[in-house]
């Protein structure tokens, strides 16, 4: 989608700071980070929501999680412990409309979070 944010960084019309790319997934790390560790991982494939996957997505979500798990290990997380967050909706927190995930790591991290 043209006036998608995350879209653009996909197609490189937009800068980020990248540390994950395969033929399905992007990952780069976020411009406001709340922990030392934070990381956005998304689909290439626009889609806006996770309510939005369909049937025919499910390869592609595995895809997301696989390279969710390879980031922490690279980024060693995997030792201490991680989150992995994805908001949906505007109640949800929710303000980028293409599906992504927060990988947050590098500090204890509380509970509940917002």
């Amino acid at each position: 989608m043209a006036d998608c944010i995350f879209c653009q960084i996909v197609e490189g019309k937009l800068p980020s700071k990248k540390v994950y790319e395969d033929e399905y997934v992007y990952a780069f790390h976020d411009i406001s980070p709340a922990a030392p560790t934070h990381i956005l991982v998304i689909p290439k494939k626009h889609i806006p929501t996770i309510m939005d996957l369909e049937e025919e997505d499910q390869m592609l979500a595995g895809k997301v999680m696989a390279a969710i798990q390879k980031i922490a290990k690279e980024y060693h997380l995997d030792e201490k412990g991680f989150r992995i967050v994805n908001n949906v909706g505007k109640e949800g927190g929710q303000t980028v409309y293409h599906i992504h995930f927060h990988l947050l790591g590098g500090r204890t991290l509380t509970w509940p979070p917002g």
